[in-house]
Order: C-alpha cells, then structure tokens, then sequence
C-alpha cells in the first residue's frame, strides 16, 4: 500500500512494509522522498512525523541540488576522465585501425577511426568501461557468497539513471551501474553486498539493515562517499 502526502512543495511517497520502525529517507540525485511505515500506520500520524523532519528533509535535498555534476563528455584531448576514482587527462588518437582504449599511469588514450564522432567515442570508452568491471564484478561475487551465504545466478552491467544497482531476488540476478567503474573500487564493493544482500531480504526492512550491519559494518559512510561524489552530467529522473 502506498499513498503521497505533500508537504508544500514537498511530496512524499509514503509506504506501509512489514518494518518495525519508520524510515525516512531523502533519495539522490534528484531528492525525493520517501517514507517507509510499519503495517497499519495511519496516514495523519505519517504526515505528523513527516512534518516534524521538514526541516531536516530541505536540508538533505539543498545538499543534493549543490552536489557537483560532471560536465558532460566530448571525449577529446586532455579532457579529465575518472576511473576507480583518479582523474585521468585522454589522448585521442585517430588511426584506421579498430578502436581501443588503453590505460597508462595518469593517461587514457582513446584511438578511434577518422571523423568518428562524440556518440562513437562514448560508445567505445562505454564498452571499455564494462570491460574492467567485468574483471572485477566476479572476484567480489566470489568473495561475498560463502560470506552472505547466498548464490548469484548472473550479473549485469548497464547505463542506470537513478540507481548504483537493483537485484531480482527471485532470479538470483544482480544489476550494476556501468559509472560505477568511476567510483572507488571500496563503493562498487559496498554496491554489490548491498545488492546481494537483497537475495536474502528483498526489501530495505530492519532484517536488512541489520544484515549489513553485520556483514559490512561501514556501510552508511560507503553510502554517504557514494552519493558525495560527482554526478553523471545527465540530469537523472526516474
């Protein structure tokens, strides 16, 4: 059961779980909000609370609207790229030959055909992107499996708009944001046991919370390094 309770400009989307407690919570990047009630919470005693947190709820959302964006992309010489989060300057080069990208020390070096265009270019550095996360994902699957005590059937890498993951519990499948390969390698960690923590309880209730706590204690400062960092230059909605 969910329902909207609208505080001025402000509205929130209220939904009863079977949680012990309420959970309040201010999403990045764009800032709504949602409210997450114990079973049969009357929607006057929801708003109440939620009224007496407006302040703390403006506040969460002015930080978000001043968190820094990335400019977008053109991929061309010297332009700042970030990977496993280090700034690195591109060198573009054109040759005839098969597009790649290479990684050395501080520097990307993006070859591409003559005349290729802003679209290839991100195309390219995308496929690349997924290349080193795919050397990564599963050595963190296999390390966090026998510690969870659950199995992941498959993972998948893909362009997300408003989420750094999701799982499908009941396939057993995990989904991660390919900007993720921007983010310090510790956060994309902390993304997977997020998600694979779903394969044992699918919904952000106390059980959750109380796994990760016990499994990843740092878990609130990884999530609060994460929705610090620089935004994708898109402007996310859901």
């Amino acid at each position: 059961m969910s329902e909207q309770i609208q505080l001025g400009d402000i509205t929130i989307l209220m939904v009863c779980k079977a949680v012990k407690n309420v959970h309040l919570t201010v999403h990045p990047p764009d800032g709504r909000v949602t409210l997450v009630a114990p079973m049969g919470t009357r929607l006057e005693v929801a708003r109440a609370y939620a009224i007496s947190k407006l302040a703390w709820i403006r506040q969460q959302q002015a930080t978000l609207r001043a968190q820094a964006r990335e400019t977008p992309r053109q991929f061309v010489e010297r332009e700042s790229h970030y990977l496993w989060g280090r700034r690195h300057l591109m060198r573009v080069i054109e040759a005839e030959v098969k597009p790649f990208v290479k990684l050395d020390h501080k520097r990307i070096t993006l070859s591409v055909r003559p005349g290729s265009d802003e679209a290839k270019r991100a195309e390219v550095m995308h496929e690349w992107h997924k290349s080193l996360l795919h050397a990564v994902v599963p050595v963190l699957i296999g390390k966090w499996q026998p510690k969870l005590g659950v199995t992941v059937s498959g993972y998948f890498l893909q362009r997300m708009k408003t989420k750094w993951g999701s799982c499908n519990h009941k396939a057993g499948h995990i989904r991660l944001n390919t900007e993720l390969v921007k983010k310090p390698k510790d956060l994309l960690e902390y993304v997977i046991v997020h998600e694979m923590a779903h394969l044992l309880e699918p919904t952000h209730s106390d059980r959750f919370v109380a796994i990760l706590d016990e499994h990843y204690p740092t878990w609130r400062e990884a999530r609060a390094e994460l929705n610090e960092l620089p935004l994708a230059a898109e402007v996310w909605r859901e």
